[in-house]
């Protein structure tokens, strides 16, 4: 942790420049930009169409290669959604991801097709279908088939498509903000209020709900005090990996880029101590930096673009293994609050998931199950417990009592600690 008067000195040196992206800044961008532009080449699974979203969005390209991954996109990450479609999964958050990667790219969306019980439809109607249902279960049983995340989502996608947003739809999302229904667990999620903001503007900036336009101004005002408020004494929203989506919906709700010093020189540390190793973070980070949003790709034109992005060989990285041992305890917690509680020693630096693993092995009783996110993998069960999205429920990972803001991929063991993983409702 930085010292207070580090912390200090930053603020105080990040609120009296603008937020440029001028002089010493622009190699830390153009950093981040190939870092992401790599990743395309060691990316596992599904290519990701928020890294395609953040690449196109930047102001440096390597059109082969946004194009090679473009084609990716189309193929791969299109079947998947096509399957999805037909066994009736709700998808409306990649769904609209994938429409704004296409749209990043200029890309004809009327093109873009998918065939559902012999039907084929056009992209944006089986969004707007997706919404529709969506829209229907926040009437129902007053929350999103999935959650306000991939809600807010949907209607930026539509929106920025030029597709009016059916009124009905928008008033959902509003009624969430007054209502503050943007929760993951007992916090706050300032990514939902960020995107939720993004949405609004969008709907707002569109024209497509001028009856009720003081009611919108009303939400937008609320999105806005909520991020603010949430901002910390070093500058981050929330925290280090939201803030990129917080900065991007104050600069697309109107918000003077100076105003957001603060939050620019927080990711620009955070970017420097290399705490954005994960593509999806740099994806969300990268488009705020250059002082975009998400909006941006509504009036975006894919002309005389700059197309001097190259990558350079890396030297080989040889990691030696290390003899220290750090001591973890790991405690599992069920839906029914019964615990169970393990103790494995692992080297130093282990992932979370490498640690979970050696634990697997060490102890019979203790078992755990995978699923893959845009952000990598997550747990879904562990010893026989499922935690699904459909039922509202999650793993909530801790240590020493502090909620882990990375995943398991991600998070490092550097010292001995209790992992808590609690099976917990949202």
């Amino acid at each position: 942790m930085l010292p207070l008067f580090v912390i200090t000195s930053l603020l105080a040196f990040a609120s009296s420049k603008p937020c440029d992206t001028e002089g010493s800044n622009r190699e830390l961008l153009l950093s981040l930009n190939k870092n992401l532009l790599r990743s395309l080449e060691t990316q596992d699974g599904l290519p990701n169409p928020s890294v395609h979203l953040a690449l196109r969005l930047s102001n440096s390209h390597n059109l082969a290669k946004e194009s090679e991954h473009l084609n990716k996109l189309k193929n791969n990450l299109h079947n998947d959604l096509q399957s999805s479609l037909s066994n009736s999964r709700p998808v409306v958050g990649l769904l609209a991801l994938y429409t704004l990667a296409l749209k990043s790219s200029c890309y004809d969306l009327n093109t873009i097709t998918f065939t559902v019980g012999e039907k084929s439809e056009t992209l944006l109607t089986h969004l707007k279908k997706q919404m529709e249902q969506e829209k229907e279960h926040i009437a129902f049983s007053q929350r999103p088939l999935t959650n306000y995340y991939q809600y807010s989502l949907g209607v930026l996608a539509l929106c920025t498509s030029g597709i009016r947003v059916n009124n009905h739809v928008s008033n959902k999302l509003i009624k969430a903000v007054e209502q503050e229904h943007f929760k993951h667990g007992d916090t706050e999620s300032v990514d939902t209020y960020a995107m939720a903001g993004m949405a609004l503007q969008c709907v707002k900036d569109s024209g497509s709900h001028a009856q009720n336009s003081a009611e919108l101004d009303t939400a937008l005002s609320k999105v806005k005090q909520k991020l603010l408020a949430s901002r910390r004494p070093d500058g981050h929203i929330g925290n280090e990996f939201s803030t990129g989506l917080a900065v991007q919906a104050l600069l697309a709700m109107g918000t003077e880029v100076a105003e957001c010093a603060a939050s620019m020189e927080a990711m620009r540390t955070a970017a420097r101590n290399n705490i954005y190793h994960n593509p999806m973070a740099i994806s969300q980070t990268l488009p705020a930096l250059h002082q975009k949003s998400y909006l941006t790709v509504k009036s975006k034109e894919c002309l005389n673009e700059d197309n001097t992005l190259t990558l350079e060989p890396l030297d080989p990285v040889v990691v030696l293994p290390t003899e220290t041992k750090v001591a973890v305890t790991v405690e599992v917690v069920t839906s029914s609050e019964a615990a169970e509680v393990y103790s494995v020693d692992v080297p130093k630096g282990s992932s979370l998931l490498e640690a979970l693993e050696l634990l697997k092995g060490k102890h019979v009783g203790f078992t755990y199950e995978m699923e893959s996110s845009l952000w990598g993998p997550f747990l879904s069960a562990v010893n026989g417990e499922q935690a699904r999205q459909s039922d509202r429920r999650y793993w909530h990972l801790s240590s020493d009592g502090t909620a882990l803001s990375e995943g398991v991929r991600d998070f490092k063991i550097e010292a001995a600690q209790r992992i808590s993983i609690k099976n917990k409702s949202y």
